[in-house]
């Protein structure tokens, strides 16, 4: 596949990746190389990476511990002082291999230490190919509120191998699909109906969706990289998902993967849409019964509405007090800051439960 070339760094595809990064190797003076992982990626990623690595210097490995759960500013501190200890320094460069909360924080961590170093994005999962690694969001949680403390700095390269997807759980693709759906319904109709007809996917096709996705990522966060307009369309499905993803954080029957709670999301931010802005009702309906098909339904008593509602205020988006979603006149037309009575978001709740 093509390399995309973003405004500030390339993005590598599959065999290219390793030609890619041993020439970005190379062609710097670097000191050292680190590879942060998780407990997930150290064991089934980490050996088939560490054969493409053509270099001399001195590789350090350093180990989290996997889930959203670990994705915080103690876990942050934890690998400073490794850095430190082992005396990287601002000539190292280090690499994230891993999912989401590896990159995410991966990538905060270089951001950080000794003022910023270089730092490369391999993914692992579905969904940060098509999303957590892409866009330069580097972050952790606060508590259960999610990615409340963070920076917006793009890596310097991001390689995405999809043969790494071998090693993931069906309920993990499904998780990444979720991004990769959202991609469809605030951007192309036809990219979503693409996605929506999964029983007829081949992997070559899974493939040039995942390329297409990021193309999707890419050309909005070029047109507004600090989120002030067009990218908080990626948002869409993430105000209430978010919230609902946070109150079951931590849930002993009932805790979500993100692209989980972002299906619900969508299926209650779709209904609003339909109340607000007229989106079609039968396309609100295909909709719901789409998503659910993939994802199944979970239940959402009523005396965790209020809760999951109260989350919303920590929600980046809000202005002066106001909660802000993200909605859709049509598909592939989003609408930002849409403002939303309590009483349509208890509606929209009884809607995904009926």
């Amino acid at each position: 596949m093509t390399p995309i070339q973003t405004q500030d760094y390339s993005i590598q595809f599959n065999d290219d990746c390793y030609t890619a990064l041993n020439k970005y190797i190379n062609q710097h003076s670097f000191s050292n190389i680190f590879v942060l992982v998780d407990s997930n990626t150290s064991e089934h990623c980490l050996p088939i990476f560490l054969r493409q690595l053509e270099t001399d210097l001195t590789i350090e490995i350093i180990e989290i511990e996997a889930g959203e759960q670990n994705k915080t500013i103690e876990t942050c501190s934890g690998v400073w002082q490794t850095l430190s200890e082992l005396r990287a320094d601002r000539k190292t460069l280090m690499l994230n291999l891993g999912g989401g909360v590896v990159t995410d924080l991966g990538g905060f961590v270089a951001c950080t230490y000794q003022r910023g170093i270089k730092f490369i994005n391999i993914p692992t999962t579905l969904l940060s190919m098509v999303d957590a690694s892409i866009g330069g969001k580097n972050g952790v949680d606060l508590g259960n509120i999610k990615n409340q403390v963070g920076i917006i700095k793009t890596p310097n390269m991001v390689l995405i191998d999809t043969n790494y997807l071998e090693t993931l759980s069906s309920r993990e693709m499904r998780s990444g699909l979720a991004e990769m759906l959202k991609h469809g319904l605030i951007r192309d109709e036809l990219y979503y109906n693409k996605l929506s007809a999964l029983s007829n996917l081949t992997l070559e096709d899974l493939d040039q969706l995942i390329y297409d996705s990021v193309l999707i990522k890419k050309d909005i966060v070029e047109q507004d990289p600090t989120e002030q307009n067009l990218r908080k369309s990626l948002n869409f499905g993430h105000t209430l998902g978010h919230a609902i993803e946070s109150y079951y954080l931590n849930h002993e029957t009932k805790s979500l993967l993100h692209g989980e709670a972002i299906a619900i999301g969508m299926i209650l931010e779709t209904y609003l849409s339909s109340q607000l802005l007229n989106f079609p009702t039968e396309k609100t309906k295909s909709i719901k019964e789409n998503t659910l098909k993939v994802y199944g339904k979970i239940d959402i008593p009523e005396k965790d509405y209020a809760p999951i509602i109260e989350l919303m205020k920590f929600d980046k988006k809000n202005e002066k007090g106001t909660i802000n979603f993200v909605l859709l006149n049509t598909i592939g037309n989003p609408e930002i800051n849409c403002v939303i009575p309590n009483d349509l978001l208890i509606k929209s709740l009884n809607f995904y439960n009926e």
